[in-house]
């Protein structure tokens, strides 16, 4: 599903203009990234947490040239499926 087919779904199923349907995806987007980027959590009951890891620099071997690298620290974000998420999905 792309973010298009979700502002159509969220307008037809919303009773709502798909420019409203679209500010509304948006904006409940953004937020999540918002609060991402700051560090914090986002749960969503029933669908999953977003939140933040931090990486520690590392050296790695390259598998193609053999060559060693550095790779600086990094914060990368991650997603933990809720229960309902799980269960509806093992069906």
């Amino acid at each position: 599903m792309t973010k298009r087919q979700m502002i159509d779904i969220v307008a037809r199923k919303g009773h709502m203009t798909k420019k409203a349907a679209e500010e509304a995806v948006g904006v409940f987007l953004a937020e999540i990234l918002r609060q991402l980027q700051k560090g914090e959590r986002v749960v969503l009951s029933g669908f999953g947490t977003f939140h933040v890891i931090q990486m520690k620099a590392k050296k790695v071997i390259v598998p193609k040239t053999g060559v060693e690298k550095h790779v600086p620290a990094h914060r990368l974000p991650r997603f933990i499926p809720g229960k309902t998420l799980k269960r509806i999905i093992k069906k």
